[in-house]
């Protein structure tokens, strides 16, 4: 039987005994007594017409119903803050855009994309969150990020409503401190064979399209370090370790905060692509919008 409407008190009560998994410990931290907590629960279980908790051991944990259940809850009360924080700042004027970069994004490209995309007459809280690519995904479906920047497209599913758009693409070039560029630059690509090289771990988008150009160059460096993190890569090829991959259009960037100056021309056949991937709503985020529109330069 369907209901017309659903009462979030009782909501938030459920959320809080699945979360402690005790009526006892959340009305302690609720400061309410255990006969209120427990009254509020059956009132929920009554008006859904389903079995929200069971015991296991000592423990409440949710049934099927119930995770699913607790899954909306979670994004409704996240939902509830998010809208707290915007209400708060309306009086500044302030926009708020949460933004998830994963490790495997080029930092400078995203601040690229970022910068370029921000409105010049609206001031606009920035709310930047590092991580692995599909714990970035899950913040997004969760609507605690408005966009994700990375290098891979994902497929939207039944499960997952996300969306992909290509923001752009870069020739890679080779990068390195003065002395290991200048020992490669001559007889390029076959001076690379035995040369020390910083790759990408192999779960990255970009790896496997360099994997196949040395294939294809039929060099083989030596890998003296994989790092999941661009930043972290770029960081060792500034101490020297090694020569390194990053997108051509960053080349002024690469002499000016890592002191690496190009090994050798661009790569046309080697290419990095970015995106940002939105989840799916019905009023998009005017800086998102603003960011699909921004060319690379």
């Amino acid at each position: 039987m369907r209901t017309t409407g659903l009462n979030f008190r009782h909501l938030y009560f459920f959320r809080m005994v699945a979360a402690e998994g005790s009526v006892t410990r959340a009305a302690d931290k609720l400061g309410l007594a255990i006969q209120t907590v427990s009254t509020q629960i059956a009132a929920l279980e009554q008006s859904i017409g389903k079995s929200l908790l069971t015991q296991q051991g000592r423990r409440l944990v949710p049934t099927e119903a119930g995770r699913v259940a607790l899954t909306y809850a979670e994004q409704i009360f996240q939902l509830g803050d998010r809208m707290q924080e915007a209400l708060e700042e309306v009086d500044t004027g302030k926009i708020r855009l949460a933004v998830g970069i994963s490790d495997s994004m080029p930092k400078l490209i995203a601040a690229h994309y970022l910068q370029a995309a921000l409105p010049p007459e609206q001031p606009v809280r920035l709310v930047c969150t590092e991580g692995e690519f599909d714990v970035l995904l899950a913040e997004l479906a969760l609507h605690k990020l408005d966009v994700v920047l990375t290098d891979r497209p994902v497929r939207a599913s039944a499960s997952l409503r996300v969306f992909s758009h290509l923001l752009g693409e870069s020739e890679m070039q080779l990068f390195g401190v003065r002395a290991l560029a200048r020992k490669v630059g001559k007889d390029f690509p076959a001076s690379l064979h035995g040369a020390p090289l910083l790759l990408p771990t192999r779960n990255t988008a970009l790896r496997g399209r360099i994997d196949a150009w040395l294939l294809e160059q039929d060099v083989r460096p030596d890998v003296v370090g994989e790092f999941e993190d661009s930043a972290m890569l770029n960081t060792f090829g500034r101490s020297g370790m090694g020569l390194f991959f990053a997108p051509a259009a960053l080349a002024d960037d690469m002499l000016e905060q890592f002191g690496a100056i190009p090994a050798a021309p661009p790569a046309p056949e080697l290419r990095e692509q970015f995106y940002a991937i939105s989840g799916e709503r019905r009023i998009s985020h005017p800086v998102v919008e603003a960011m699909l529109n921004t060319s690379l330069r």
